[in-house]
């Protein structure tokens, strides 16, 4: 279980979280929802050490992560993959070095062995023969599928998705928001997924939560959601701007 405990954090004057508090039970695959610049990756970049919150905590799996060593803090996120929302490829290396850096990393695995689990990752994604392909010969929803394959070849318990479709057309969504949900279900991972996108929020999610003006403003299962009475969640949802603007944009 991942637990954000009224996690506040500000970079200078500007504040960002003001007491965020989010659970995520496993096997769940959770979106947080927000505007642009509403601090959605800020969120989740706490759950893996890489920010420290100014106040409240996080924890894992029962472990408070701002109190874990560096070397309790390797070893917590080798069991989290994170899929960044530029799928961060290397383009001086092969699709099958890009997949393998993290395997590397770990240095527990013979060659044998690591390239097995690179293949595995890449057949997982429907990418079996791309090991050798350049990145930059690769559409955008390839990239993000490698980038996925990277993170699933870690075999991790958690999965951080940050924005997984931005910048894809409809069709390149669909498929990706089908590949989160093959990986919940057959790996058993449990998932995050950062998004401004309604349409991967209602078909990959089990839970929904709306962060607004650094908190949760609600949360719930997509029924409830679709269903809020709630004025802030409902223009979200409805995509209405007021006379004066877009609430909560920044």
């Amino acid at each position: 279980m991942i637990l954000l405990d009224n996690v506040h954090k500000a970079f200078g004057a500007k504040q960002v979280l003001s007491g965020f508090t989010l659970e995520v039970r496993e096997g769940d695959i959770v979106v947080i929802l927000g505007y642009s610049g509403s601090g959605k990756s800020v969120a989740i970049k706490h759950i893996v050490g890489l920010l420290e919150p100014d106040e409240g905590t996080v924890f894992v799996d029962g472990r408070e992560v701002p109190k874990l060593s560096r070397r309790e803090l390797y070893e917590l996120r080798s069991k989290i993959g994170y899929v960044f929302q530029g799928a961060a490829l290397f383009d001086s290396m092969t699709v099958g070095e890009n997949v393998a850096m993290g395997l590397r990393k770990q240095g527990n695995l013979t060659e044998a062995e690591l390239q097995n689990r690179v293949h595995e990752a890449l057949e997982l994604v429907d990418l079996p023969d791309a090991a050798d392909v350049a990145p930059i010969d690769l559409s955008g929803g390839m990239r993000k599928r490698v980038g996925i394959a990277r993170a699933i070849a870690l075999r991790p318990k958690y999965l951080l998705y940050d924005e997984p479709t931005t910048g894809l057309d409809p069709v390149t969504s669909a498929v990706i928001d089908e590949l989160m949900m093959r990986m919940q279900q057959q790996l058993g991972v449990t998932s995050i997924v950062i998004t401004h996108d309604l349409r991967t929020a209602w078909t990959v999610s089990s839970r929904i939560a709306m962060l607004y003006e650094g908190t949760v403003r609600q949360v719930g299962t997509p029924d409830e959601i679709r269903n809020t009475t709630d004025p802030v969640v409902r223009q979200f949802i409805e995509g209405k701007a007021t006379p004066s603007g877009v609430v909560g944009a920044l």
